[in-house]
């Protein structure tokens, strides 16, 4: 693999490589909380994780695993991770990711970039995109060309959905509104839950830092909101102005 997600060799060789990361994993395998994860995150027939498979490691552990080998693992190793069938696997490649893009420079951040945008389809499940889509691809777009998130806004893949409005996450902690509020506006109509929630939960940390500019937002569009969407964005509001919402009758904001 060259780093943009195309396959190539199969392995990392002896020493440091996706199969130590792989065989870590393994050891702190629980069957009876793979069952439990594969309920959660909707592995089961017609769920929208159907065809994932988990071994049951806890997060907390993928992250040890994570960085225990970070600094040894290659591109290559990563994508090899990332292309695999077990999600905790995927999950502690992007984990990898988060720390290696932390610590690089311009050149191994872009490659780290081009990576996950080859990948999409392996980043599969809510948990996936919002440990990815904040951390890397936010922060990279930060003074860049945004044009991949009005893409990703119209796709099939509801994954590259959420993608698209999960990255404003890094937009809004620098104080930049404008693409969650652009992106939410389009994604008013979109036929998923999982997108309505991403939604909703960008609105309401827009509401955290510029309550005037969520209001404005939500007074305007809260009619045409998933009923999910809206409860996620006035989460922290006052009991009295979510009651107005969800009732439909509001006075202005001061």
């Amino acid at each position: 693999m060259d780093g943009t997600g195309r396959r190539g060799r199969e392995g990392g060789g002896r020493g440091w490589g996706w199969g130590e990361v792989r065989a870590a994993l393994a050891q702190v395998a629980d069957a009876e909380r793979a069952a439990g994860v594969s309920r959660y995150l909707r592995m089961v027939p017609g769920g929208y994780g159907e065809g994932d498979r988990a071994i049951g490691v806890t997060v907390p552990e993928q992250r040890r695993v994570a960085g225990r080998y970070w600094r040894q693992l290659s591109l290559d190793d990563v994508a090899t991770l990332l292309g695999g069938e077990v999600h905790e696997e995927r999950l502690t490649a992007i984990f990898v990711l988060v720390r290696k893009f932390a610590k690089g420079d311009e050149v191994q951040r872009e490659a780290i970039y081009r990576l996950v945008l080859a990948n999409t389809e392996r980043i599969n499940n809510w948990d996936l995109v919002d440990s990815c889509a904040p951390y890397l691809v936010g922060p990279w777009l930060i003074d860049k060309d945004r044009a991949v998130l009005d893409r990703w806004a119209g796709s099939e893949l509801v994954w590259e959905r959420r993608m698209a409005i999960m990255a404003t996450f890094a937009f809004i902690r620098a104080g930049d509104f404008g693409w969650t509020l652009r992106l939410a506006e389009r994604l008013l109509g979109d036929p998923h839950d999982l997108v309505h929630k991403a939604v909703g939960w960008m609105l309401r940390e827009v509401g955290n830092r510029d309550r005037a500019a969520a209001e404005e937002f939500l007074s305007r569009w809260h009619r045409d909101m998933p009923r999910v969407m809206l409860r996620y964005a006035i989460e922290k509001f006052e009991p009295e102005r979510r009651q107005q919402y969800l009732s439909g009758v509001l006075t202005p904001y001061r």
